[in-house]
């Protein structure tokens, strides 16, 4: 009985290992095997980096708050804590941009974080 070798399928695969190759320089590109362990690669690449994104835009979010925040005269963490007391729920993302496209927005969110800290710190121990 003659060898089978499916050849078919094996081309449909290779090609589309070698259609996500494209733009890779050199053999990267044209030559299945290195192809195929570059493809391998950049989809733990790309794994991995969908993660880290959530990570490095809530950073870049903080990093403009707390800017902003300190323009208006108070830090960061006490500007949360003040907006956590006063029920305010926007998150970093809607924060920063504010904080960056509308500065009298935010100055006002920075006032109702201040007068909500002030009202506890001038609240008695027993009624906090």
């Amino acid at each position: 009985m003659p060898r089978s070798t499916n050849a078919p399928a094996s081309r449909r695969r290779r090609k589309k290992v070698l259609k996500r190759a494209k733009g890779f320089v050199g053999g990267r590109r044209k030559l299945y095997r290195t192809a195929q362990e570059t493809v391998n690669r950049s989809f733990v690449y790309a794994y991995r980096d969908r993660k880290a994104k959530k990570r490095n835009f809530r950073r870049l979010w903080i990093v403009r708050l707390n800017a902003a925040c300190r323009q208006n005269g108070i830090s960061y963490s006490r500007f949360m804590k003040g907006l956590k007391q006063a029920r305010v729920e926007l998150d970093r993302k809607v924060l920063a941009e504010l904080a960056v496209r509308s500065a009298s927005t935010f100055a006002k969110l920075v006032e109702i974080a201040k007068e909500h800290l002030r009202q506890t710190e001038t609240a008695p121990a027993s009624a906090r």
